[in-house]
């Protein structure tokens, strides 16, 4: 890259910054292990294209977007069960420094946590991470009005990549190359919130920090069909959000409700359950409509509370599961961005019982919340 200003030797010195900070943090995961890890690290280069989902952004997409990538993971071999069932993943953190090549976006940093998975005799390898990215310059009334994108410093992001990957060609290094897609949004936590999906093209290079591996555990066969029983549980959810209307403020939002799910295998668990959602920020939003007088409004005393059931599916990798669900709202007395509504999201088992997990409720690929939700398992 050509540094050809001083912001640019200012981004160059920040990149070196992350780039210092992360390689410490790996150097101390290498030497703080009791027992044998494998390691392998990677950095990527790609470039890309902001896609066109809301037209709203047209304006935003200029040019080309371009970042590097710095990658650690830690491989498995089957030593537990769930390694042997996906295949021996691997698993670690993701940097990324992401130029968006256009004035009222900026420059975005995030840091994930990744997982890989492999197919194709582990030739072709998947990449999901989930993360926080900050962005340098979210949308402003007064400085940055068209960054209808980003409106605030801080956002959710998710990454996808699909890479043709060879590992160990000459001795510890290897190359990879492949396609993706890095999705930044706060959720509407801030309004505007018309988030970003830049697909990406990706080549880099990759590093095992050793050279002699051992052999891959076995994998059981048979079936892995589940006969556990019933479950039953409760959660509570919460968070902060606003609505489109810029400047309506943020508002602390509740859903309290319960559930019961099904392990029907190793790896799958089915759901459903019942919610309900107490927004502070839908209930200001009907009254702005009704003040407004818009010919679509209602009087202002409309419920802001809705109820909804929902069926899902949960995805177990180790302690970690992928959470995936369609709700109805049943009880909807103001109509605000349909009846149904999707949520994705991850969750962590502390034990048996309690669990936590983030997860974002959308209507279709508009976000209303992202939602912290503390859970319990009868």
């Amino acid at each position: 890259m050509p540094l050809d200003s001083p912001k640019d030797y200012a981004t160059f010195a920040g990149m070196k910054k992350w780039v210092v900070i992360v390689w410490i943090g790996f150097s101390f995961c290498l030497h703080a292990q009791n027992e044998k890890k494998y390691f392998d690290a990677d950095i990527t280069y790609f470039q890309g294209t902001i896609l066109k989902h809301n037209p709203d952004i047209s304006h935003l997409i200029t040019n080309h977007p371009e970042g590097m990538m710095l990658s650690l993971q830690q491989r498995t071999f089957g030593n537990k069960e769930w390694q042997r069932l996906y295949n021996y993943p691997d698993y670690g953190f993701t940097l990324i420094y992401q130029d968006l090549k256009n004035q009222s976006l900026g420059t975005n940093y995030s840091l994930y946590a990744h997982w890989n998975f492999y197919f194709l005799k582990r030739h072709l390898t998947l990449k999901i991470g989930q993360g926080i990215a900050y962005t340098t310059n979210p949308f402003d009334i007064d400085n940055n009005f068209r960054n209808v994108a980003y409106g605030s410093h801080l956002l959710s992001s998710t990454i996808a990549f699909l890479n043709f990957e060879k590992k160990n060609i000459l001795k510890n290094l290897g190359v990879k190359a492949g396609l993706g897609i890095i999705h930044y949004s706060n959720a509407n936590v801030k309004a505007p919130n018309k988030s970003t999906n830049t697909l990406t093209f990706q080549t880099g290079v990759t590093y095992s920090f050793q050279e002699d591996f051992p052999d891959y555990v076995a994998k059981e066969k048979g079936e892995v069909k589940s006969n556990k029983p019933l479950k039953f549980g409760f959660f509570y959810r919460g968070g902060v959000n606003e609505t489109d209307v810029i400047g309506s403020g943020q508002y602390v939002f509740h859903t309290i409700g319960g559930f019961v799910d099904k392990k029907i295998n190793k790896k799958s668990t089915l759901v459903a359950g019942t919610e309900l959602f107490i927004s502070e920020a839908l209930k200001r939003f009907i009254e702005f409509r009704a003040n407004a007088e818009f010919a679509d409004s209602g009087t202002g005393d409309e419920d802001s509370k809705r109820v909804g059931i929902f069926l899902g599916h949960e995805l177990t990798v180790n302690r970690v599961s992928l959470i995936s669900q369609l709700g109805f709202y049943a009880y909807y007395p103001f109509d605000f961005e349909g009846r149904f509504y999707n949520r994705l999201g991850a969750r962590y088992y502390f034990s048996n019982n309690w669990y936590a997990s983030v997860t974002v409720r959308s209507h279709a690929a508009k976000a209303e919340a992202v939602e912290f939700t503390i859970g319990y398992k009868l």
